[in-house]
C-alpha cells in the first residue's frame, strides 16, 4: 500500500478540520482500600462490583444504560464505561442513591473485611466510538479517572462513617453546570460542595463538586478537605484595628448548605477561592 504521508491514526493535530467525535458520559468507580485488601478478595471484589452497578443501574430504571454501555473497561478495583450523556441527570439521581442504599444492604451481611465502598466520578465530552479498538481514550477520559483519584473525594469518603456513607461521587465543573445547575436532574445545587481536584504527583487541577448520598460524621466539617481552623484553646489571630471614622468589618458568617457541610462564605486556598454552595460563590447565587 503506497504511503499517505500522514502519521498514524490521521493527519496531525491542528494540520486540518474535522468533525468532534460523539459527547459521551464516562461512570467510573473505584473501591475504597482495594489494595489494602488480601490478595485472596480481589477477585471477588473485581467481580462484584460491575453486578452492583448494573443492579443499581435498573434499580433507578437504568437497565439499558448497562446494556448500551461503550467501551466499557473492569480496572480491578474498578470500573468505568460510555454512556449517552442524555441520561446524566438520571446517574446523578437516582442511581447514586440506588448505588448508596444496595452497598448499605450489602454491607450489613458483609463481614468487616469484606464491605465494599465506593468512590464515582462523572464527566462528559467527546471520545472515539466506532467500535474500534482505541474508543474511549482522550482526554475526558483521562480527565475522570483523575477526578476519581483526586483527594477531595478521597478525603471525604475516609472521613465518613463505614456504618452510614458507602458512596462518595465527584462530578466534573461540566457535568454540574450541564445537569445540576440547568435544573435537570432531581438534586438542587446545594446538594453538592466545590472542591479543587487535585491529585498527589500529577500535574491534574480542576474545579469540581463532591455529591453524598448519605452524608455522616465528619462530613459536617469542612477542614477534612484541608480549610484551615484555629487550634483548640488557641486565641484568635489580632485583626488591625479599623479607622476610626469606619466600623470594624464583621467575620464573613459561616452558611451551611441543605446537606449540613459547613463552610464560610469565601475561604481562600493556594490562590484559589473556595466557596460553599448554594449563595457562597457567583455573582448569580448559584455557587458557580
Amino acid at each position: 500500500m503506497p504511503s499517505t504521508g500522514l502519521p498514524p491514526g490521521g493527519a496531525a493535530p491542528w494540520s486540518i478540520s474535522r468533525d468532534l467525535p460523539p459527547y459521551r458520559g464516562i461512570l467510573a468507580v473505584d473501591a475504597k482500600d482495594f489494595t489494602g485488601r488480601p490478595a485472596v478478595e480481589h477477585v471477588r471484589i473485581t467481580t462484584l462490583i460491575p453486578q452492583l452497578l448494573q443492579q443499581a443501574l435498573e434499580r433507578a430504571g437504568l437497565g439499558q444504560l448497562w446494556q448500551d454501555q461503550r467501551f466499557a473497561n473492569n480496572t480491578g478495583d474498578g470500573f468505568v464505561f460510555g454512556f449517552d450523556p442524555t441520561a446524566l441527570p438520571r446517574v446523578i439521581h437516582p442511581f447514586l442513591i440506588e448505588l448508596q442504599e444496595l452497598l448499605t444492604d450489602y454491607n450489613i451481611h458483609a463481614t468487616a473485611t469484606g464491605r465494599l465502598r465506593l468512590r464515582v466520578s462523572l464527566h462528559v465530552g467527546p471520545l472515539p466510538d466506532a467500535g474500534a479498538p482505541g474508543d474511549g481514550n482522550g482526554t475526558p477520559r483521562n480527565d475522570t479517572h483523575r477526578l476519581l483519584d483526586s483527594t477531595p473525594v478521597r478525603a471525604i469518603l475516609a472521613a465518613s462513617s463505614e456504618s452510614i456513607t458507602q458512596v462518595a461521587a465527584i462530578l466534573s465543573q461540566r457535568v454540574f453546570e450541564d445537569a445540576v445547575l440547568s435544573g435537570y436532574t432531581r438534586r438542587h445545587p446545594d446538594h453538592f460542595i466545590e472542591v479543587p481536584a487535585t491529585v498527589e504527583g500529577k500535574n491534574f487541577q480542576q474545579r469540581a463538586w463532591l455529591y453524598v448520598p448519605a452524608p455522616s460524621g465528619n462530613l459536617y466539617d469542612r477542614r477534612i478537605l484541608g480549610d484551615e481552623a484555629p487550634a483548640a484553646g488557641s486565641a484568635e489571630p489580632e485583626r488591625p484595628a479599623a479607622p476610626e471614622s469606619e466600623p470594624a468589618p464583621a467575620p464573613a458568617p459561616a452558611v451551611t448548605n441543605n446537606y449540613g457541610f459547613l463552610s464560610h462564605a469565601k475561604t481562600v486556598r493556594g490562590g484559589q477561592h473556595m466557596h460553599g454552595p448554594g449563595g457562597a460563590g457567583g455573582q448569580d447565587g448559584t455557587g458557580r
